[in-house]
């Protein structure tokens, strides 16, 4: 369940296997005669921080203006007057290639990726002769640490080279190769077909963009070496050790990258130093032991007597699908090691590919996408005892705080701060739609910057570290300040306008098609949750602000949600006929998940009968979201249900733009690649097997019939506390508890519960009002069963 494997090497980019450490990432292929890693480094980015100051502000009265008369196609025109550019592109590096000479046709192949070690190996022979080769990416050690043996001494014989479609330059030593190159200045989305220039570079020495260097160390056991023309030729060598460290030019979001190579160099130099010195199986296992102390706190345990090891992982997925309980568990595990991969403390937030992409014009840019994707990314972050891995996106919300001040100053004439539908390494702010060629359903969208303020609260409410909270509150209370002065009045309520509800149309009365409007619901309820979370911050913390009366006035009076003719969630103002009553963006239910404004009552069953009309088909990362909802709507049938629509098969020629899925390395597929369908699958089965989001704890809410029996430790819950779970035919067997302070713990439950705890009579508690009340104190485990 801890394990990817194959019986023949990556062809397809979605074949490969991820490797990563927060910064560095490599797409492993396997292959025998020429092996492959597909090289990134998170700060690899076109363009350099700058942007042109706007002081339009005519624009958005304008266009409340036509939104007020009704006329839609002008307030769809006038709002493209406030779009920036697009944003900049995450590039990859290159590729590091090894080219076999040892003939023969191979048996025995094997390729597999250990999620529990972060360990790629391929194995296979050749004649009489066993070849292994082993990669990991040290996190401690900052390198791609690669060997290579063979059973008989002096059997290899093979040529390293690299390759990139960045512009770049190569240097070779004796034992070293170096690959040196810049970024584009300036790079298209792949989607702009109407750009003769989609990729700019600048002069190589003097561009204003990212320099990188790639820089290769190559350690034999015996054998020779022969440089030449950007390669080494390693002959009659029975062990061979590779260790690549990246380097780039970044100093900051809002800083000019630099431009000298010898820092680069130099800093290259110090790791490769610092890493070679070290035994290859001491480096291996210090990797081991740092990206356990993060793996190794949650373990996911399904009852399957199958036995279906001999599969292949992708035959596993095509012929049984979610059926499969080993695949389930490992698909939630991959969710966690992809997170751990790609986000650690001190790097960039995962992107919509994590950290691995290959194209130049990558789909959307492999930016951040910020009306669900990335925020889709960190929902397993918390919950899965990973809080460390949430820290940069945490950080990278400080820092569009900043650029997002001047947006909002800039284009609205207002206070705060907020982002709109994409940011990059850049942290760009704008509306981006590259000068009025976007189109506002996707392009205008205000409310990034108070969505990604709940992350900030959710870092709290799980670890209730108030020294934390007391450095985001200015953060969190610009955002407020920017909600406030957004809001406008409208027959007695305070609305948003101009609005958009995520990528979806709408048909007005007249037949028309609109995507700005005013009032769309998931406005709403983004603002009334960022001022409930802003509320509760102040009150913990003590703060008096003046803010704080204008925050519950305006609260009280936002417009309420409304239930449409068809019993639905209205998603608008108005009662619009959705353009796609089966869009895969579900932006209205963001008050069930990730928000917390509807638990209960009359809204609750819109929201099951929007899923319904909705339908269960959608990209992976929609797939993801409704289970989320499905599950805090208690419906673990309709989860499984979505568990056969993820677990499909798609191919790299498949790529339809919907549909979800998985390819055959289990990256999710929107399609193409998404991260987010991975991590929010995680999320989804977490939320299945226990909530928090209420004054109360629900164990086991919404489990699958089929999830009969089974376990989970160390997951974390908000409040402080770290919980496992085992249960059997369906019903809670035991519960385990720690807490970060002493405090209450309830437990939604309607029969009493005996507690045990170390040191302690085993007690019985009663159950009033639907709920078990056990009174625990810091660094004490608490047992909770029925007998």
């Amino acid at each position: 369940m801890h394990l990817l494997s194959y019986k023949k090497p990556g062809v397809a980019w979605t074949e490969a296997l991820p490797l990563g450490n927060g910064r560095m990432g490599a797409m492993h292929f396997g292959g025998i005669e020429v092996d492959r890693f597909q090289l990134n480094e998170d700060t690899l980015w076109s363009g350099p921080p700058e942007r042109r100051r706007y002081q339009d502000q005519e624009s958005l009265q304008k266009v409340r203006e036509y939104i007020d008369q009704g006329n839609y196609e002008a307030a769809t025109d006038e709002t493209k007057n406030m779009f920036g550019p697009y944003t900049q592109a995450y590039m990859p590096l290159g590729d590091l290639k090894l080219q076999y000479f040892h003939g023969g046709i191979a048996q025995a192949y094997h390729r597999s990726l250990d999620i529990q070690q972060a360990l790629s190996t391929i194995t296979y022979s050749i004649g009489e002769i066993d070849y292994i080769r082993e990669a990991f990416i040290s996190f401690p050690h900052q390198v791609l640490a690669i060997r290579l043996a063979a059973s008989k001494e002096k059997s290899l014989q093979l040529q390293v080279s690299f390759d990139s479609l960045l512009k770049n330059r190569l240097q070779t030593e004796e034992e070293k190769i170096a690959l040196q190159g810049v970024c584009p200045e300036y790079c298209a989305p792949n989607y702009v077909h109407n750009d003769n220039h989609p990729i700019v570079y600048g002069e190589f020495e003097e561009t204003k963009a990212i320099h990188f260097e790639g820089r290769l160390g190559i350690v034999t056991k015996d054998g020779h070496l022969e440089s030449s023309n950007g390669q080494v030729l390693i002959q009659d060598a029975s062990e061979v050790f590779l260790y690549l460290s990246v380097a780039t030019s970044f100093n900051g979001f809002d800083q000019l990258p630099g431009k000298d190579y010898t820092i680069l160099t130099a800093k290259n130099e110090e790791i490769l130093a610092e890493a070679m010195k070290i035994p290859y199986e001491e480096l291996k296992e210090k990797h081991i032991q740092d990206y356990q102390k993060l793996y190794n706190r949650v373990e996911f345990r399904l009852e399957d007597s199958s036995k279906r090891e001999f599969l292949d992982t992708d035959e596993r997925i095509r012929e049984h699908g979610p059926n499969d309980l080993e695949m389930a568990m490992l698909l939630f595990h991959y969710g966690r090691y992809l997170m751990i991969s790609s986000s650690r403390p001190g790097t960039q937030p995962a992107n919509l590919q994590g950290i691995w992409n290959h194209h130049l014009r990558a789909p959307w840019s492999s930016n951040y996408t910020l009306n669900i994707n990335t925020e889709m990314n960190y929902w397993p972050a918390e919950i899965t005892n990973l809080a460390e891995c949430h820290l940069p996106l945490l950080q990278m919300v400080k820092e569009l705080s900043v650029t997002g001040n001047k947006v909002v100053h800039e284009r609205y004439g207002m206070n705060g701060w907020t982002a709109h539908h994409n940011t990059d390494l850049w942290r760009q702010a704008d509306p981006v739609g590259g000068e009025r060629h976007g189109d506002p359903i996707w392009a205008f969208w205000p409310m990034s910057g108070p969505w990604l303020s709940r992350h900030l609260w959710e870092h709290y409410q799980y670890s209730g570290d108030q020294n934390y909270l007391a450095e985001v509150l200015p953060v969190l209370k610009g955002s407020v300040q920017f909600c406030l002065e957004w809001l406008i009045e409208d027959d007695g309520y305070l609305i948003t306008s101009p609005s958009t509800s995520p990528e979806h149309l709408f048909y007005t009365a007249d037949g028309k098609i609109g995507s700005v409007t005013k009032a769309a619901t998931m406005d709403l309820q983004i603002i009334w949750d960022v001022f409930t979370n802003y509320l509760e911050a102040v009150a913990i913390l003590g703060s008096e602000d003046p803010l704080i009366e204008q925050v519950r006035q305006a609260k009280e009076r936002l417009h309420p949600l409304q239930i449409g003719k068809y019993g639905q969630l209205q998603e608008w103002l108005n009662d619009y006929e959705d353009a796609e009553p089966h869009h895969r963006h579900v932006s209205h239910l963001y008050g069930v998940f990730p928000g917390t404004q509807i638990t209960d009552g009359p809204h609750l069953e819109a929201v099951r009968q929007t899923l319904n009309r909705r339908g269960d088909a959608g990209t992976g990362w929609s797939l993801g979201w409704k289970m989320c909802l499905w599950a805090r709507l208690k419906d673990g049938e309709r989860v499984q249900a979505l568990l056969h629509q993820l677990f499909r098969i798609v191919t790299e020629n498949n790529e339809v733009f919907e549909g979800g899925g998985l390819y055959p390395n289990l990256f999710g597929a929107h399609p193409p690649f998404q991260i987010d369908g991975n991590f929010s699958y995680t999320a989804g089965v977490a939320e299945m097997l226990i909530q928090s989001h209420q004054d109360y704890i629900d164990v086991l809410p919404a489990l699958p019939s089929t999830w009969v029996k089974g376990s989970i430790t160390g997951l974390r819950i908000r409040g402080g506390f770290q919980v496992s779970l085992i249960w059997d035919r369906m019903q809670m067997v035991q519960l385990e508890v720690q807490t970060l302070k002493d405090q209450h713990f309830k437990l939604k439950s309607s029969q009493s519960v005996f507690v045990r705890s170390e040191g302690e009579a085993t007690q019985e508690i009663e159950s009033v009002n639907g709920l078990v009340v056990v009174e625990m104190k810091a660094g004490q485990t608490y047992v909770l069963s029925y007998r």
